[in-house]
């Protein structure tokens, strides 16, 4: 989207007012981030962007796409991952910027936040009442009583709420009832139906984004944009992706479809009013028989259609069609019918659209598959997950090159981009051309051959072949693909160096599947004590986590808090507060948890997050890179586990003065022959694998503590 003249600030002069009014300073990674983001929205090409924390990358995108959204009267979306990065931009950071450059742009620039239809609440279904659906195993009579005080909070906060949007409502409620109280956008009647259509939270929200210059959004919705016919974001040209190290994981959850007995039971209850009983009693009798079918299933991939579920899954297809055929054609009838309709054809279309899928996944041979199967859930006993039947891609690069990358620029950011140092393993799961311009952090060279984890064939290869390693529905980018995208590293203001250790465990046996070993446990120990608490560790599942929780409560003095004892946001605040604390957890604390200062300088890792060998998804992935005759192992499994590490060991440093250490408890990560890979997605820490070295500069840390002045930036080793 070449740029004309203008007679707007230029973004050095709009960033240098910005940070001026906001009272910070100005980076030079800021700089040179908001330069870069400005020369992509004048040539159109894409930009990847690692910026480390402390850079201030929120302001060094948003001041060039408010510039440019005003400029030319258009529409920047902005989307992220965590509800607490929305927050952040449209509660602090896009307020106090559009004050700040009202001036210099001639006016002030106007924000919106947008969500799914299903996060707001739906005044029609609030006056209507939800439709009759299964007890989901509610039996229990107190479960059903505490959903039942949720739905009468959520009536009296309707009259009350101003957005209607579930984040706003403290504290939140379940999601079975808010269920009874929101529809999916397929099960929506539209405004112009709707009797509150006037009124409607969902349509307020989207009128307010299409006149915002700048939109908040995230992942999800993104996917949702892309992957429908029709549109549910504002027309835009520029989309800014944050925390884009997240982004296929959230497609592809978009991506993924579930089919479970009682979806079915709910189909055919919906529709039971609307088609002959006979019909509607065989789409019934169909999610019996595939009740008994997942009862008997194992938990696992699915390679092969098994024989039961060969016949169970297209009787439900065919039940499901025969109640679509029966409900006929959508016509107008009172409201009341036209709901009762839609609800049931909504739903009977996902079941029987999902069911389709599933067939045909199994049809092409085992390297050419486009989607994966899995089974899920534990069958019998009280208390235990349905059975459920998921079908997801194997990737989403051709959709996001396609519906994304082809449609409009895009820059995307986060403070992990570039593993084993080089942006190529991000690129290739996005769908960008593999070894394209910049593929290398820092001066755009390039990362040259062999860098990244690749699929074996080396830097030089044709762009078709290095991309052959993965599955996707479009066909692999080529050389003749016009897309052109750029790479930037800017690095980070913290000194890594000087104020962090990495301390590698090579002395202790690899990790085992039985658990914690003793000297892990040992290790640990001395840790902590070295540390006078301040640790978080970082493992690889609960189990884990639970396990080292309650060897260290019997071995040290200091408070162990673990995940899972109370609310996670509560954990956090306790460690926090609390200096002497230690927080056990998995996987969300990896990435959520922001505690700068005293209360946090030892981050312990347990072993390096593989995935697990059962997941099936990843296993997938994985099998049809070594299909097509690349490294899986490296292509998939090193590439996950290396954004894991990064974004854990991340944890330590959240202001320049943090000082710490990072503790890896896995000597892999120090002997094997990928562990370079896997080092060099880690920010620049100091490296040692002396323990006492280490030990002895969490001791000195200890001592020193809430006596160092501001800014000290004294050596933590």
């Amino acid at each position: 989207m070449p740029e004309t003249s203008s007679t707007l600030p230029t973004v050095r002069e709009l960033l240098t007012t910005a940070v001026a009014s906001l009272g910070g300073t100005e980076r030079d990674g800021q700089v040179r981030m908001a330069d870069a983001v400005h020369d992509a929205i004048r040539t159109g090409e894409h930009l990847a962007v690692q910026a480390g924390t402390g850079t201030g990358k929120s302001l060094a995108y948003l001041v060039p796409a408010i510039r440019h959204a005003v400029e030319r009267d258009s529409t920047v979306v902005v989307s992220t991952s965590t509800i607490a990065l929305q927050r952040q931009l449209v509660d602090r950071d896009l307020p106090k910027l559009s004050a700040a450059l009202a001036e210099s742009l001639g006016r002030e620039p106007e924000f919106a936040i947008l969500k799914g239809r299903g996060n707001y609440l739906c005044l029609h279904r609030i006056d209507t009442g939800a439709p009759e659906e299964p007890d989901d195993g509610l039996f229990d009579p107190f479960a059903a009583s505490r959903v039942g005080r949720e739905v009468s909070r959520l009536h009296e906060w309707a009259g009350q709420t101003l957005t209607g949007d579930r984040d706003e409502l403290v504290p939140g409620v379940s999601d079975r009832a808010w269920r009874q109280v929101s529809v999916s956008a397929r099960e929506c009647l539209g405004a112009t139906r709707c009797p509150s259509g006037t009124d409607c939270f969902a349509e307020h929200a989207r009128a307010e984004a299409g006149r915002a210059d700048v939109v908040v959004t995230n992942h999800a919705l993104l996917a949702i944009d892309a992957l429908q016919e029709h549109q549910v974001l504002p027309e835009h040209g520029l989309v800014i992706i944050d925390e884009a190290h997240d982004l296929v994981d959230r497609v592809t959850s978009v991506a993924t479809a579930e089919l479970t007995s009682a979806m079915i039971t709910t189909a055919a209850k919906r529709c039971g009013r609307l088609v002959d009983a006979e019909i509607a009693d065989r789409l019934m009798e169909a999610a019996d028989g595939l009740t008994m079918v997942l009862d008997d299933l194992p938990a696992g991939r699915l390679d092969t259609l098994p024989e039961n579920l060969a016949g169970a899954v297209p009787a439900v297809r065919d039940a499901a069609h025969a109640c679509l055929t029966a409900l006929g054609t959508e016509r107008k009838e009172e409201i009341s019918e036209e709901t009762a309709r839609k609800l049931a054809r909504t739903l009977l279309e996902e079941v029987h659209d999902t069911c389709v899928r599933i067939l045909e996944s199994f049809e092409p041979p085992l390297a050419e598959r486009r989607d994966v199967v899995w089974s899920s859930g534990e069958p019998g006993g009280e208390g235990r997950r349905a059975p459920t039947l998921r079908v997801a891609p194997l990737s989403v690069a051709g959709m996001l090159r396609d519906r994304v990358f082809g449609a409009r620029t895009a820059v995307l950011t986060s403070a992990t981009l570039a593993l084993g140092g080089s942006f190529e393993p991000l690129a290739r799961r996005w769908g960008l051309p593999p070894a394209g311009p910049g593929a290398g952090p820092g001066d755009g060279s390039g990362d040259g051959p062999g860098n990244g984890p690749g699929d074996g064939s080396g830097g030089s290869a044709p762009r078709a072949a290095r991309d052959s390693g993965t599955a996707t529905e479009v066909a692999a980018p080529t050389d003749s693909d016009r897309i052109s995208w750029n790479a930037l590293d800017v690095g980070s203001p913290f000194d890594h160096a000087r104020n962090g250790i990495l301390y590698l465990a090579k002395h202790l046996p690899p990790p085992g599947r039985d658990g914690l070993g003793e000297q892990l446990l040992d290790e640990l120990t001395s840790l902590v004590e070295a540390a006078g608490g301040r640790t978080l560790g970082l493992f690889s599942s609960m189990r884990a986590a639970k396990q080292a929780a309650e060897a260290l409560r019997e071995r040290v003095e200091y408070p162990i808090l673990c995940q899972g004892d109370d609310a996670t946001g509560l954990l956090v605040n306790s460690f926090s507060e609390d200096p002497a604390s230690c927080l056990f957890g998995t996987l969300s604390l990896w990435q959520g948890v922001d505690v700068p200062g005293d209360s946090l300088q030892l981050v312990v890792v347990d072993r390096i997050p593989f995935p697990r060998p059962d997941d099936p998804v990843q296993s997938a992935r994985q099998r049809a890179v070594e299909a097509r005759g690349g490294n899986g192992f490296l292509t998939v499994s090193a590439t996950h586990a290396a954004l894991l590490l990064a974004q854990g060991t991340g944890r330590l440093h959240r202001t320049s003065t943090d000082r710490g250490v990072v503790a890896v408890l896995d000597s892999r990560l120090a002997t094997a022959r990928y562990a370079g890979f896997l080092r060099a997605s880690l920010p620049p820490f100091w490296q040692t694998t002396d323990p006492e070295v280490v030990r002895a500069a969490l001791r000195r840390l200890d001592e020193q503590a809430g006596t160092r002045p501001a800014g000290s930036g004294t050596e933590a080793g």
